[in-house]
């Protein structure tokens, strides 16, 4: 889930953005923490043990004013790395997250090593050859469940090129391609489950375990898919009925020239056995991280072993030998290093802020502007905030550490579970993600599909619509239930 552009095939680079990276931002807001340490009361909430939660957490009504603790700048650059292990910190230590997300890029690493992923569904588009608008359906579902599972993101750029020439030259166009991966795993994403980067973190941030409220995404997640693949099969159709509804039609002949020229050259090998059984592991390795959670209490470290243990197995599978075993593991591991940075960084913003004394000053603040504001206002809010944010702030993990531990205490106030503040900010940067001009897997998968980005706001827009009304229906309608 890297933060940066990134290069991508047939030596095409994504557009670049003025705008600072997710690591200049987060610690840009450090050095703001630490200026208002100077400036705002500092203050304490008196605390209780919330049962529900197993801790501790603010009791409302109870906030007084202490002795202010202003921030200076050994604390600035002690912050982000006091934000991995600071037992002091209101947030939970960073450091077994940031270990997780390694050892999934890892395992990640070594799945993508034995060629099962791509394999699987290069053989999905040969086999529904002159049926190419159930590939619509089929891949959706697909990227949906890698990002559901996984946050698939920027694994996705590989696939363009094999898949928009296919769409091409069925009578679609480029942007149909485009949209069924990019879409596909937005979605995905946007309904994420078990995603450890954006679920997981999030809940983790809010003390909660992941699997709270996960009936309330699945149907988030079903109803989204549905609206998001018929909304792509609908364009399809009426592109291949009159090319010249295209979001790009003047750029037809030049797109089909450049594609259709490495259309033969598309991979067809078969899904050997090997492979059949890796994605059968790759796919009964996220069901036991879901047993082991939510039946026998398992946390980061476990699901780390068992992340650990399941690329050893997929490595004896696929034949890869102790060191390219290794060496995918390594390199799997360093794609999500900047995720697992970022983490500790945004925490360091939790870290100025408790040692400042100022984040119960702001939970004060925002206590008194919400204690008037019924659940359905308070999640809409919350869900608007958020993906505000997310532009502001282009890495889901970051901004999940970044607000939860503010936002999801708030939730205690309104009267909200902690599991719907986490829903409406998984949601609402789900939505922000589908065209934010700072992600990288926007800007680089528009680049492959040679889709100017104002085109695919063009495109888009509508079922942006559709997806913000899905997700304030389904938040106002759940604190009533």
């Amino acid at each position: 889930m890297s933060d940066y552009p990134q290069t991508t095939e047939n030596n095409h680079k994504p557009t670049s953005s003025r705008f600072p990276t997710a690591y200049s931002i987060l610690f840009a807001l450090i050095i703001l923490m630490a200026a208002l340490t100077w400036i705002m009361p500092a203050g304490q909430y008196s605390k209780a043990m919330n049962e529900a939660l197993g801790k501790e957490s603010p009791v409302p009504g109870t906030y007084l004013t202490v002795d202010a603790q202003p921030q200076g700048l050994v604390d600035v650059m002690l912050a982000p790395i006091a934000g991995f292990y600071d037992p002091s910190s209101y947030v939970a230590n960073a450091i077994d997250v940031s270990l997780f997300v390694l050892v999934i890029g890892g395992f990640l690493g070594v799945v993508n090593a034995t060629g099962a992923v791509n394999t699987g569904i290069e053989r999905a588009i040969v086999n529904l050859k002159g049926r190419e608008k159930w590939i619509i359906p089929a891949l959706m579902a697909l990227f949906a469940l890698g990002g559901t599972t996984y946050g698939m993101a920027e694994e996705t750029l590989a696939f363009y090129p094999l898949l928009i020439p296919v769409m091409i030259a069925a009578g679609y166009d480029a942007v149909t391609g485009v949209a069924i991966i990019m879409l596909g795993a937005g979605i995905g994403v946007f309904g994420s489950t078990i995603n450890p980067f954006s679920t997981a973190i999030a809940s983790n941030a809010a003390g909660i375990p992941f699997t709270q409220g996960m009936v309330l995404r699945l149907v988030i997640l079903g109803l989204s898919w549905l609206i998001a693949v018929l909304f792509v099969m609908r364009y399809a159709a009426r592109v291949k009925e009159d090319p010249s509804r295209s979001v790009v039609a003047d750029r037809k002949t030049l797109n089909e020239a450049y594609f259709l020229k490495r259309h033969d050259a598309a991979r067809t090998e078969s899904l050997t056995r090997q492979q059949s059984i890796i994605l059968i592991v790759f796919g009964a390795t996220f069901a036991v991280m879901i047993w082991g959670v939510s039946s026998q209490g398992w946390w980061m470290a476990k699901m780390s072993a068992l992340f650990l243990g399941s690329s050893i197995v997929i490595s004896f599978i696929g034949w890869l030998g102790e060191k390219k075993m290794t060496a995918a593991f390594v390199d799997g591991a360093r794609d999500l290093l900047g995720v697992a940075l970022v983490i500790g960084l945004a925490r360091g913003i939790v870290v100025i802020m408790d040692n400042g004394m100022i984040t119960h000053t702001i939970l004060h603040y925002f206590e008194g502007k919400i204690s008037g504001m019924s659940s359905v206002a308070y999640v809409n809010a919350m869900f608007g905030t958020e993906a505000l944010l997310s532009f502001i702030v282009p890495s889901t993990s970051g901004l999940a550490v970044l607000s939860m531990p503010i936002l999801a205490p708030l939730s205690d106030f309104a009267g909200v579970g902690r599991d719907l503040a986490v829903t409406a900010f998984q949601t609402s940067i789900g939505i922000t993600n589908l065209i934010a001009p700072t992600y990288a897997v926007v800007v680089g998968g528009l680049a492959i599909g040679r889709v100017p980005y104002e085109r695919w706001l063009v495109f888009v827009w509508p079922l942006l619509v559709l997806l913000i009304a899905l997700s304030c229906a389904t938040l106002s309608i759940a604190p009533l239930l």
